[in-house]
């Protein structure tokens, strides 16, 4: 019996020894935390909770990779591919992911200020409930993105397109939305638009707008709006 046990044991670790009378088991080898983040960037790597702090990564392939609660703060992700990517509540403080492929990415709840998503293909990625003050989001493609609940204060979309894109319940105060193209419906339904600068924007594709919103924002004699909506008063704002 006692033979046969040993024989099991063998199977489950790689070493077994006799000290002093007792059976001493070394377990066997299993990748550790700091192993796994050691591991170089590649599709569908499992970085999740690792800190990738100030380094140079562009032009990485991360498609299909698990990066949730990882910790890009101040690196450069420029030109990488991250179709499909798990990038939820990463950090993403004054990251830079300029001229990158997020086709597909899940960015929800991630955190950020100050990040580069200039000239990004972000079409079907969600950034549901992400904070990105002061994003720079200037020429990307944003078509059938989601930005539901998102904290986007100041954030720049000069040049953006949009097109089946959501910002229901976001948060666009002073936003810029400057030379944008709604190639279809985008939903602001709830949206605080306090002070968004939407001058020269047309927004007659726009759904969920209502006239309160519209009073709070910034537009010109060149913004047009939905049927039923009407341009207040005090527009043009004032130059911050």
């Amino acid at each position: 019996m006692a033979t046969c046990r040993r024989s099991r044991l063998r199977s489950f670790v790689p070493v077994i020894a006799v000290a002093g009378g007792l059976l001493v088991i070394f377990p066997a080898k299993q990748t550790s935390a700091v192993g796994k983040c050691r591991q170089d960037a590649a599709p569908s790597i499992d970085w999740s909770d690792c800190k990738k702090r100030m380094l140079m990564l562009d032009g990485s392939n991360f498609d299909g990779a698990n990066l949730s609660n990882a910790d890009f703060s101040m690196t450069d992700l420029g030109r990488s591919s991250m179709k499909g990517a798990n990038v939820t509540k990463a950090g993403l403080v004054r990251t830079s992911l300029a001229q990158s492929d997020l086709t597909g990415a899940d960015f929800s709840k991630a955190e950020g200020y100050r990040s580069d998503f200039t000239a990004v293909k972000a079409t079907g990625a969600s950034f549901v409930a992400a904070e990105l003050q002061r994003g720079n989001f200037s020429s990307a493609d944003l078509r059938n993105s989601d930005f539901t609940k998102a904290e986007l204060g100041r954030a720049i979309f000069y040049r953006a397109t949009f097109e089946n894109t959501h910002f229901a319940m976001a948060n666009l105060s002073r936003a810029l939305f400057h030379n944008t193209s709604f190639a279809g419906p985008v939903d602001f339904t709830d949206a605080f638009m306090f002070l968004t600068r939407i001058e020269g924007v047309d927004l007659t594709r726009a759904t969920g707008l209502k006239q309160e919103q519209i009073a709070l924002a910034c537009g010109d004699e060149t913004t047009k709006l939905p049927q039923g909506l009407t341009a207040p008063a005090g527009w043009p704002c004032p130059d911050e």
